[in-house]
């Protein structure tokens, strides 16, 4: 980050400090913003976390999560705590509009921002920015800033759980977006207390009954295979929100078992919601679903993890996918 020295000095004394994330928060979103607020805290700052909607129950266990304002519910608490606040943290997200009605609040406001982030092209909104897009993660970045801020020695266990979290989802589990600097940053985050097998086991092994027959039925009859693309699909309409009384956060992963299948390279999942219909997007080693997302769905993300959305109908989305995917044969069979 540039002028990290002008920001240090601006935070020298307590400040109302607001920190948000995009919503539908993940767990990087969650890591980030809370690894963060913990780390703040200790200059005697007072700080808020805030996302636009709730975060998955699985997160639930993270130290202090349960202070998180939620927009979707406190509406006019996050608006009052954005505008009393000196200085506002936008992390894990490029624009504004992702964070839907408080980027509104956030654009009017005559506070300092500061934007730490691992997407491309970064909205130029922000006073202070540590953008990388070559970061597994923003809470690999969230730990690069503590280093600039050279208050390593500030770094704790819960500091250090909470980051890990957000690099142990972002990276799949360390299969995407890895490099020796990350893994570097891993090992300074168990020394100070990690507990790494609980803390997967917290977020990868703790699905309701509910959930698992969910997936059963996607497995069973909701997914598609496209053998000559090398791709896979799992749709869900209107219908299976309401007979699996879909709640937040109750479809996360399921894309990923797209790929466990031996030649799917590209893996889709196209949800019917009440007014929009969303796509995520996963793929193996160096194919890009970035371009799809932000080309065809006016989405965007990482290469190897990407969404979209559309306002046309299910069967739109998924037939304009099918369309698309052609473009990219050649490139799949190469793999």
């Amino acid at each position: 980050m540039e002028n990290i020295a002008e920001l240090k000095k601006f935070l020298s004394t307590p400040r109302y400090i607001s920190i948000i994330s995009h919503r539908n928060p993940d767990g990087d979103a969650i890591g980030s913003s809370l690894g963060l607020y913990h780390f703040l805290n200790k200059f005697g700052h007072s700080v808020r976390v805030m996302f636009p909607s709730e975060y998955p129950s699985g997160f639930e266990w993270m130290p202090d999560a349960q202070k998180i304002l939620i927009y979707d519910i406190e509406p006019e608490d996050v608006k009052a705590t954005l505008e009393r606040s000196d200085a506002v943290f936008c992390l894990d997200f490029n624009a504004l509009d992702r964070v839907d009605k408080s980027g509104e609040i956030i654009h009017g406001l005559d506070t300092v921002k500061v934007l730490i982030d691992h997407h491309i092209d970064p909205e130029p909104f922000a006073d202070y920015q540590l953008s990388d897009t070559t970061a597994s993660s923003t809470c690999e970045l969230i730990y690069r800033f503590i280093c600039q801020y050279e208050e390593k020695e500030l770094l704790d266990e819960p500091i250090a759980s909470c980051l890990y979290t957000g690099i142990v989802t972002d990276t799949g589990s360390f299969r995407f977006s890895t490099s020796p600097r990350l893994f570097k940053v891993v090992a300074d985050l168990i020394e100070l207390g990690v507990d790494d097998y609980t803390i997967q086991d917290k977020i990868f092994n703790t699905l309701s009954e509910k959930q698992l027959r969910l997936l059963g039925h996607c497995l069973a009859r909701r997914m598609e295979i496209l053998p000559e693309f090398q791709a896979g699909i799992i749709t869900l309409n209107k219908r299976d929100y309401e007979n699996y009384d879909i709640q937040r956060g109750d479809t996360e992963g399921i894309v990923n078992y797209l790929l466990k299948i031996k030649n799917v390279k590209v893996a889709a999942f196209i949800t019917e919601q009440p007014t929009i219909v969303k796509i995520s997007l996963r793929s193996k080693g160096d194919f890009s679903v970035q371009e799809i997302a932000s080309k065809h769905f006016k989405g965007g993300g990482h290469r190897n993890a990407s969404g979209g959305y559309s306002f046309k109908s299910l069967g739109w989305v998924v037939n304009r996918l099918k369309e698309v995917l052609p473009e990219y044969k050649e490139q799949l069979l190469q793999m």
